[in-house]
This record gives C-alpha cells, sequence and structure tokens, in this order.
C-alpha cells in the first residue's frame, strides 16, 4: 500500500477564507490541500475535515493503515482535546502541528495544546503557507525529499 501524508483539519477550518479573513487569509482549505499536493509531488495527499471531535479520531486511526505523516491543524481542540492526544500517540509516523495564526498572540487559553506533547515539529503563525514547510518537513525527515 502506498503511504500518503495526511493533512487533516478540525473545526471552522472548513470556512478558511470566509471567517476571519484578517486573521486566516483569504486562501480556502481547497487552495492549502493544492499547494501541499505540489509540495508532496509523488507523495500522495489525503486531506479531510472534520468539525467533529470523534471524526478528526477516526481520520487519525485511519492514517495509521497508510499515513507516511500526518500534518494538523485541530483547530480549537487543539487546545482541550486528551482524545486526539491520544489517537496520535497510536501514530507511529511523523506529526506537525499547524496553525495559520500566532496563537501566542491571541487569547490565553490557546496558548495550550494537548496536541503538541505527541508532535514532531509545530509551525505557528506563518499563514497557510505553515501546511507546505509541515509537508516539506514530513518529506524530510521520512526521507522523501
Amino acid at each position: 500500500m502506498e503511504k500518503r501524508i495526511y493533512i487533516l483539519n478540525g473545526p471552522n477550518l472548513n470556512l478558511l477564507g470566509k471567517r476571519q479573513p484578517e486573521i486566516y487569509g483569504h486562501e480556502t482549505l481547497a487552495d492549502v490541500v493544492a499547494a501541499c499536493a505540489k509540495v508532496a509531488g509523488e507523495v500522495p495527499v489525503r486531506d479531510a475535515q472534520s468539525n467533529h471531535e470523534g471524526g478528526l479520531v477516526e481520520l487519525i486511526h485511519e492514517a495509521r493503515e497508510d499515513g507516511l505523516g500526518i500534518v494538523l491543524n485541530a483547530g480549537a481542540y487543539t487546545h482541550t482535546s486528551v482524545a486526539i492526544l491520544d489517537a496520535l500517540n497510536t501514530f507511529e509516523g511523523p506529526v506537525m502541528e499547524v496553525h495559520i495564526s500566532n496563537v501566542h498572540q491571541r487569547e490565553s487559553f490557546r496558548h495550550h495544546s494537548y496536541i503538541s506533547a505527541r508532535a514532531d515539529g509545530i509551525i505557528v503563525g506563518c499563514g497557510t503557507q505553515g501546511y507546505e514547510l509541515a509537508v516539506q518537513r514530513i518529506l524530510r525527515m521520512t526521507g522523501q525529499g
């Protein structure tokens, strides 16, 4: 089975480009995925977005079977979900945590991340380019790029 990079997004990221563009920019999630696929080159990309915590957990479980690595922007679940952390702890490949905005310049509740305890790297405040950087890092970590 061919390994792929999972690009996983949590709640409200389906509204990327429409919701608070002054914070998150004007690019859509489709734009982000297209940019990631271009960076990944020959390595396939599997993208998914869920507004439900359990949906993200199931996607992480799916990645256990054919995932080369996971790029995860868990949205608000970053700050609340032990369930997502536990699921990530079952995944053997690299995990890159991505935040479009600089969460450390925002409300204090956004300063803590459960995901960070498992992440091999964290990209914060680089806009949607952070996803591309995360894909590049996974490729390098796995000897694919």
